[in-house]
């Protein structure tokens, strides 16, 4: 029985050339990432195995896990972990609710719409240490913020701002009778408190352009049925809005809390640490451990990779989230 043989096709030389060019294009951005971003995860884990000790760099003994148990046993861990806990909880939320009201209403039709917008956005892009310098001089004792609260009536926290270590859930307690609060339960300092106002005016600009994207993929029919039905502003923005957004209020929860793990800059420029280690995060002890004190980068390498596995589930858990969303 005779067989005829197909033809073999051709190979597209025009489709050869889009994929070599296609790969010459995306290896450097490959060698890149490799070398400054997976390359220096990977280094840090190998550190964060041996004693690495930056004052004797030939003296880096292996000693396996030790760094991790020493550091669940670190009471300062603890405090850095409760700390950044407590910042997270705080400033996530309110960024979050205070971008998508400024979203709505900077995606209404009103004049000088542009100028709102710049307007919102501009501490985003600010310099991160300018304003905190700024915000050190508006918390201090003859600040800005104590002369409002003084010419208001009310009563200005002592210690100053920056300088008050008790926790602000623990002093409203103590207020209503209620005393020996445990540590988790107190709260974020004063100190801590003034630090997370500071950045929800400076993050809440970049939450807002994230759901003004969002806002635009919203079809304007709906709400145009809404009105004809009798739907108020209020039941619009609460039965149309928020869920038409939600894949995009993941991302911006997400985005937070991974910024809001990774604060260091404000905390470096305005507390140090301080008062009482109450302003003391994982990232500021990261750097706390590794250059200053017993430049201990082996230990600060460990509570860097365990601030990267936070962080990476946090990611795992929004991706998870919307992935269900999205087939929903």
């Amino acid at each position: 029985m005779a067989t005829l043989a197909r033809p073999r096709r051709g190979r597209n030389p025009v489709a050869a050339e889009d994929m070599v060019a296609g790969w010459v294009f995306l290896i450097p951005a490959m060698v890149i990432f490799v070398a400054f971003l997976f390359g220096p995860v990977v280094y840090a884990f190998w550190m964060s195995l041996h004693e690495w000790d930056a004052l004797r760099p030939d003296y880096k003994p292996f000693v396996g896990i030790d760094n991790y148990t020493h550091l669940f046993r670190n009471e300062d861990f603890h405090v850095a972990l409760r700390n950044t806990v407590w910042y997270a909880l705080g400033v996530v939320p309110t960024q979050t609710a205070i971008g998508l009201i400024l979203a709505v209403l900077a995606n209404r039709k009103i004049r000088g719409k542009s100028f709102f917008r710049t307007a919102f956005y501009f501490p985003s892009i600010s310099s991160s240490v300018v304003i905190s310098i700024i915000f050190l001089w508006i918390y201090s004792a003859n600040g800005l913020l104590n002369f409002v609260l003084r010419q208001v009536g009310l009563p200005t926290p002592k210690p100053v701002w920056l300088a008050n270590p008790k926790g602000v859930i623990e002093m409203a307690l103590n207020g209503v009778g209620i005393d020996n609060v445990s540590a988790w339960l107190a709260g974020p300092s004063v100190a801590m408190l003034s630090i997370m106002m500071l950045n929800i005016w400076t993050t809440a600009g970049t939450m807002m352009v994230i759901f003004l994207a969002g806002l635009q993929d919203v079809p304007g029919d709906v709400y145009e049925a809404a009105s004809l039905d009798g739907a108020s502003r209020f039941r619009q923005f609460r039965d149309i809005t928020v869920p038409l957004i939600k894949p995009v209020t993941l991302f911006v929860v997400t985005l937070g809390f991974i910024g809001a793990f990774q604060v260091f800059d404000q905390i470096w420029v305005m507390s140090s640490g301080g008062p009482a280690k109450t302003t003391t995060t994982l990232a500021f002890m990261i750097y706390v451990e590794g250059f200053e004190g017993g430049y201990g980068l082996g230990y600060g390498s460990a509570i860097a990779v365990i601030l990267f596995f936070i962080i990476l589930a946090l990611f795992l858990l929004q991706r998870r989230i919307t992935g269900d969303t999205a087939q929903r």
